[in-house]
């Protein structure tokens, strides 16, 4: 399984699309297991965001979770350029 990290090859670099969400759950003191209970998103989904290895992530589920943590989708992914040498 190749996590979402690593999704684009640009030129010399890489785009990497980090998912922070277990920092955010921590920040908002909520646990993975309420965020899904308030989303109606399965925990196993919930968990691979949290751990960074989320295969795709559909646009509902982000926005379910944004709307539960009252944050905006940036909050939950940053995008990271790496320079290939």
């Amino acid at each position: 399984m190749i996590p979402l990290t690593y999704l684009v090859f640009r030129r010399d670099k890489f785009l990497r699309i980090n998912i922070i969400l277990g920092e955010l759950l921590i920040e908002k003191g909520m646990s993975q297991h309420e965020l899904s209970r308030r989303t109606g998103i399965r925990q196993p989904s919930i968990n691979e965001m949290c751990r960074n290895q989320t295969q795709r992530l559909p646009l509902n589920n982000l926005a379910a979770v944004c709307e539960v943590l009252e944050c905006e989708i940036s909050d939950i992914l940053i995008l990271e350029k790496e320079s290939i040498k």
